[in-house]
């Protein structure tokens, strides 16, 4: 059975948890495959809300195993505070969940190096890093002589490792910073060690668990974290996360080959949002940016930072959606937009007085193009209640087809409201346009 992957097409926010949540029904696995504590999903099933960081969304659901992959970096705290604040809500982590012994974990050191790198950067040149050591822990993955694992939490020579570790960073962040840091290399064998006294049972061999689930043809979710314009690879570099998030980080995240997926399904808000510093064309650092903020809630999961907000970028959308080889659209925060008597929509960017339509692969000149708008009619008409196409305004339809077109690729989803119950479905068989050509004979 081929698998399905949920993908963000922006800077992240864009709802996926939710959609991951809705789609977990009849699902054998679901695997996140990359990330770390800086990403935040949501999701919300009636007056219960559930706000994960590391846990793959699909952990609400009975009967489902969820993994989290080689991919994603892990911090012991914050994990387990998650699973403590869902065992209190009468869900048994441990019984749904495995944690890949290859995953790396954010030790001491990697945040005081966050934090020391993130005072040294100042300006338009800082990154805006959630200082929470994720960028370190995968530049020691990638240097690997510095790199911890979750199995090697519970090696018997963990403490040997500590300790050598701790003096040549010691060294290291003394000489940048000027002063010593505060490692204590026997303090952080106990604190580790009793985390991986509580992540043992969970810690094990993914990669084997998902590739038999592939030979048996079982049904499986990935889930990706962050958003595609933050991809390490592909993104708007400098300003990106330090893992593969767009679609392109599946197979190397979860050990899956790529020509087992079938589908991939892109999450895009209908406007943008954007956490941190970085280029953003189409942002609205005006009154209709805050108005957008305050209707979509556009606070940060994870950090609770005031996210920056803007028009909705085809330009942006339709590069990360061929990227990522995105066969659908979930179309999300419909009703964020209901008030606005007009809507802007960028269709293309201006370069050194050139008209484009590819994404630039350069920041300055990200920095520096002017958006194209075309402007769409508001619907000015609550939409949070609806639960079918025949519910919604035709002009908001007309808004998403829009969208549509300019992405290629058909939307699958409409999002209506946080719940898991304000979502519509537009089967395979059907079509937004077609539904719209019936409407108006």
């Amino acid at each position: 059975m081929p698998g399905q992957c949920v993908i963000g097409l922006q800077w992240g926010d864009e709802a996926k948890g939710k959609l991951v949540d809705l789609l977990t029904e009849g699902k054998d696995l679901v695997v996140r495959y990359q990330g770390g504590a800086n990403a935040g999903h949501t999701v919300v099933i009636g007056d219960d809300v559930y706000k994960l960081h590391h846990i793959p969304s699909g952990i609400i659901n009975e009967g489902v195993l969820n993994l989290i992959s080689p991919g994603v970096v892990i911090n012991p705290p914050t994990i387990l505070k998650e699973i403590e604040m869902l065992a209190e809500r009468g869900i048994d982590v441990a019984a749904r969940m495995k944690i890949s012994q290859r995953a790396h974990v954010v030790m001491p050191w990697h945040v005081l190096e966050d934090k020391m790198w993130n005072e040294l950067v100042s300006g338009q040149d800082n990154i805006g890093t959630t200082l929470r050591g994720i960028g370190p822990c995968y530049a020691d993955k990638i240097g690997r002589s510095f790199a911890v694992r979750m199995g090697d939490l519970i090696q018997p020579d963990f403490a040997e490792r500590v300790a050598r570790i701790v003096a040549v960073k010691t060294k290291i962040l003394s000489a940048a910073s000027g002063s010593a840091p505060e490692l204590d290399a026997d303090a952080i064998v106990e604190e580790f060690s009793a985390y991986a006294k509580k992540l043992a049972p969970m810690i094990t061999d993914t990669n084997q668990i998902v590739l038999d689930a592939v030979d048996a043809d079982k049904n499986i979710l990935f889930e990706g974290a962050q958003g595609s314009l933050l991809d390490i690879d592909h993104g708007t570099f400098p300003f990106v996360t330090s893992s593969n998030s767009s679609g392109l980080g599946i197979s190397t995240g979860s050990g899956v080959p790529g020509n087992w997926l079938s589908k991939i399904i892109g999450v895009t808000k209908s406007y943008a949002t954007r956490v941190g510093g970085g280029p953003f064309p189409t942002e609205q650092d005006n009154d209709t940016g805050q108005h957008i903020r305050d209707l979509g809630n556009e606070y940060g999961t994870t950090t609770g930072r005031p996210r920056r907000c803007g028009w909705w970028d085809a330009v942006a959308a339709r590069y990360t959606a061929r990227l990522g080889g995105v066969t659908s659209i979930a179309l999300t925060m419909l009703d964020v937009l209901s008030e606005l008597e007009e809507i802007q929509v960028c269709v293309a960017y201006e370069l050194n007085g050139e008209r484009i339509t590819h994404f630039p692969g350069q920041v300055n000149d990200l920095r520096n193009v002017k958006p194209i708008y075309e402007t769409i009619p508001g619907w000015q008409t609550d939409v949070t209640g609806a639960r079918s196409l025949d519910d919604l305004p035709t002009k908001s339809l007309q808004f998403a087809r829009k969208i549509e077109t300019l992405i290629g690729r058909p939307i699958e989803f409409i999002s209506v409201g946080p719940d898991r119950a304000q979502t519509i479905h537009i089967p395979e068989n059907e079509s937004l346009e077609n539904y719209l050509k019936a409407k108006s004979v």
